[in-house]
């Protein structure tokens, strides 16, 4: 795994990298998607324009937004000699008192799910978040439905630690919202 200056995190398999003004036309298309509206609390379309701003004013750092994203690139995999970027990777809640932050992974291509890039995705951020931004803590929230989602955050050592029910409306229905959470140990910590 390498840190460089331009946050440039992968492994073999992956990439996560800073927006580009190219990934206007993808995240217009992911974001207006209405089937990841459940998990990603959206309610309504977003625009171009504010697209374009927030993609703008990623170079800040996530201690001036409070929030970073990473778009998740797999790399070339024979016969493909391309780069395509497969998903998206968000921390967000960032709180440098309490030495935490919130995690949100999309990978959103059907035919790129079950090979593993999420997983990949998470040990690199894991590692970002530990190493670099020397949190104590990420956490996630996932709907109680979501078994995929919950098996990949458990076999990354996150634990579930509370649920908050009917949390989430689901056409006429409801749905809890699980709290996982990844603590780094006393031992490992930098302070």
């Amino acid at each position: 795994m390498k840190h460089e200056n331009n946050f440039r995190l992968e492994n073999d398999q992956i990439l996560l990298r800073a927006l580009e003004p190219e990934d206007l036309e993808l995240l217009y298309k992911w974001e207006n998607d209405p089937e990841i509206w459940t998990v990603s609390n959206t309610l309504t379309p977003i625009s171009r324009f504010v697209l374009k701003q927030y993609i703008e004013n990623s170079h800040l750092d996530i201690f001036q937004l409070g929030q970073v994203r990473f778009m998740i690139d797999r790399k070339p995999v024979a016969p493909d000699p391309t780069v395509k970027t497969i998903g998206t990777i968000d921390l967000f809640d960032f709180d440098p008192q309490n030495m935490r932050v919130g995690v949100g992974i999309l990978i959103k291509e059907e035919e790129e799910r079950k090979k593993g890039y999420a997983g990949q995705s998470l040990d690199v951020i894991i590692e970002y978040c530990f190493s670099v931004l020397l949190l104590h803590q990420v956490y996630c929230n996932i709907p109680a439905g979501n078994i995929q989602s919950i098996r990949l955050f458990q076999s990354k050592g996150f634990i579930e630690t509370g649920r908050k029910i009917d949390w989430l409306r689901k056409a006429q229905t409801w749905e809890d919202e699980l709290i996982f959470q990844l603590i780094k140990s006393p031992s490992e910590m930098v302070l």
